[in-house]
């Protein structure tokens, strides 16, 4: 339209500037009318205007959209209405978990074996691994939702979100493998540095080298710290001077066990440290440590349960107990699945029936004041070492000792990789004559000893250590004691488990017998004799548990053999007498024939009603075999206890139960 007409043109410029002064935005009041009446929302006008909002200002409409649901609007409602006035596919705007469930397709998602959903996270231009349902992942997803929208996601929204990605970890992507600290992958090793950049030390035969984005996954549990980048050319000789060890085997020791703690599988020999106050074992616990799994908590005290171990094996590579006093028969064994690798299966917390399982072996390091280790099932998994009191005269310290190991460590690291890319190199064509109990830990220790010392260093410190501890466990075992005490003057001791605790309990001391750990019962105390019997093995004492007679009563059969002259045999006659017997157990030897094959052979206590078997207990028999090819168990009782005929000359055929 023209207009020539110049008072009409300045007509119609005051109309269009009052009908603009007249206009009202419609959202101008909006709160309080929707107060009123719920349905103030949804008119065209008002949606229309919503929706620019939304479009321009996320963070203002945000802002209106929880005043209005405060208001008493249906806002699920509102957001259907104004995608269907803007036109938009779906019917509605995408929701906080939509938007959450579109950030999150940058995270590469996994799972490991035992369901767990992972995410891998590209984070300022290197890989993190963290569990979906972690702090860090749910911060690094609320960060990118902030990013985006400018606003925050509500809780329900984000648990949503995580439920889902949760799923999709697990039925739409690959398993992986996840590790703490140490893993391995193709013959390689990888130790993770755990610092900011998410970088790991590759080792394998040829050498060893720090890399980012390492091909194995590890995770962050809380409370882990970095290790110092590793250096070459370091020696081991100067990781010495920080630990309270006088002898060379003992050194040798220590220094093996941290080369196992840098391999990805056990078995890993558990540690056991003791001395008097003043020794320096928990500085001696917490530098060892410190080589391969430094923790802001490095020592702890004994777990009350085995959820707590298990939590702390879950979340760590090294374990390190402090100021041990003694050891739970339940922990002592739980420590023995530890170090030879072993299951751990607890409910899950708020279920009925789901339980959360834990498969791995991981090295322990115990110290304390005391003998702290007595069962032999443990003591043969462990190294003991004993640290001798420090004077004040050598006392350093500690901030002046912390502070020379840091400069010291990352060389002494490097030097122990350099140990590890040896055992690596020569772990396939390693063999021993002899396999000790914790065999894959001698054959690594053996690979890998050429980098630091002569061969056979090491097998000679393990075998020494190993023979010093049974003495020490069986000292501490008044059952294990008992039995050396008499089988010194005796070749064969055959009775029930009742008949020989009680002849124990006359040959024991009175305060051992009133001890708790005295068994009281036989079928305890045929338990204790099968968890000794490895340790008194090594003392020439051999246990066999067997079932003789037609009643197939259950017998103990006692052998020392290093007065053993001629392996026993059941068709053969009789030896001679040994040199000396019990006198105050009224026991001798017993029948001993040549071809028979000592064992030990894992079967049952005698059954406690063979006690009270007044009818047998009385019954003394003679059993004259008929010739060599007859057993002198035919029509004998079994259970019976042995009497030495007088004489040198005459045969001991006579079995009797007192």
């Amino acid at each position: 339209m023209k207009i020539d007409d110049p008072t009409e043109a300045e007509k119609l410029v005051a109309d269009i500037i009052r009908d603009a002064e007249d206009f009202q935005d419609p959202l101008d009041g909006l709160v309080e009318r929707t107060k009123s009446h719920p349905g103030a929302a949804f008119v065209p006008e008002v949606l229309e205007r919503l929706a620019e909002l939304k479009r321009d200002d996320r963070a203002a409409f945000e802002a209106l959209r929880a005043q209005l649901k405060g208001a008493g609007c249906r806002v699920t409602g509102l957001d259907e209405a104004m995608a269907e006035e803007s036109g938009e596919a779906g019917g509605r705007s995408p929701s906080q978990a939509d938007i959450l469930l579109e950030l999150a397709q940058t995270a590469e998602l996994f799972h490991a074996p035992d369901g767990t959903g992972f995410a891998d996270l590209d984070i300022n231009g290197h890989r993190e691994t963290w569990p979906i349902r972690s702090k860090g992942f749910r911060r690094w997803l609320a960060r990118r939702y902030f990013e985006s929208t400018g606003g925050a996601p509500s809780s329900e929204a984000l648990q949503s979100a995580l439920h889902v990605i949760e799923a999709k970890a697990n039925f739409d992507a690959p398993e992986r493998f996840v590790h703490v600290r140490v893993g391995g992958l193709d013959g390689r090793l990888y130790l993770d540095l755990s610092d900011e950049k998410w970088r790991a030390v590759e080792i394998d035969a040829s050498g060893w080298r720090v890399i980012e984005n390492p091909p194995v996954r590890f995770r962050r549990p809380s409370g882990m710290q970095s290790l110092p980048a590793p250096v070459p050319g370091g020696s081991i000789a100067s990781l010495r001077s920080f630990l309270n060890i006088q002898s060379d085997t003992n050194f040798v020791l220590a220094v093996t066990w941290v080369l196992a703690c840098l391999r990805n599988r056990g078995p890993y020999p558990v540690m056991v440290l003791s001395g008097e106050q003043g020794s320096a074992k928990s500085t001696f616990s917490a530098i060892v440590r410190a080589l391969v799994d430094p923790n802001t908590a490095p020592l702890r005290a004994l777990p009350r349960e085995d959820r707590d171990l298990f939590i702390a094996a879950t979340n760590a590579h090294v374990l390190a107990f402090d100021n041990v006093s003694g050891l739970a028969p339940w922990i002592s064994d739980t420590f023995c699945r530890l170090a030879t690798g072993g299951g751990f299966a607890v409910r899950q917390l708020y279920t009925d029936q789901d339980e959360v399982l834990f498969d791995a072996a991981r090295p322990v390091i115990l110290n304390g004041i005391e003998d702290i280790v007595a069962r032999p099932d443990l003591a043969d998994r462990a190294i003991f070492l004993t640290l001798e009191p420090i004077s004040e005269e050598r006392r350093r310290p500690e901030a002046e000792l912390w502070a020379a190991f840091e400069v010291e460590r990352p060389a002494i690291l490097g030097a122990l990789l350099d140990a590890v890319v040896e055992g690596l190199k020569h772990l396939p064509h390693t063999r021993l004559e002899r396999l000790p109990r914790m065999a894959d830990f001698a054959l690594w220790a053996t690979a890998c000893e050429t980098a630091l010392w002569s061969a056979d260093t090491f097998l000679a410190a393990y075998s020494g250590n190993r023979d010093e501890v049974v003495e020490s466990v069986i000292d501490a075992d008044p059952i294990a004691a008992a039995i050396c005490t008499v089988m010194s003057r005796r070749t064969v001791w055959t009775q029930t488990a009742t008949e020989l605790l009680g002849a124990l309990a006359e040959v024991a001391d009175e305060r051992a017998v009133n001890l708790k750990t005295w068994p009281a019962s036989p079928r305890a105390f045929a338990g204790r004799l099968r968890r000794a019997a490895t340790f008194l093995r090594k003392m020439k004492i051999e246990i066999e548990f067997e079932r003789e007679g037609r009643a197939r009563t259950r017998i103990i059969r006692i052998t020392n053999t290093a007065n053993h002259s001629a392996p026993e045999s059941r068709g053969t006659g009789p030896s001679a007498p040994s040199a000396s017997s019990a006198p105050t157990l009224k026991i001798s030897s017993a029948h001993v024939y040549a071809g028979s094959d000592l064992r030990t052979v894992a079967n049952g206590a005698d059954d406690p009603t063979d006690a009270n078997d007044v009818d047998n207990a009385r019954t003394v028999r003679t059993t004259i075999p008929k010739n060599n090819s007859e057993t002198t168990t035919n029509g004998a009782d079994a259970t019976s206890r042995l009497e030495s005929m007088s004489g040198e000359g005459q045969p001991q055929q006579w079995r009797a139960r007192i």
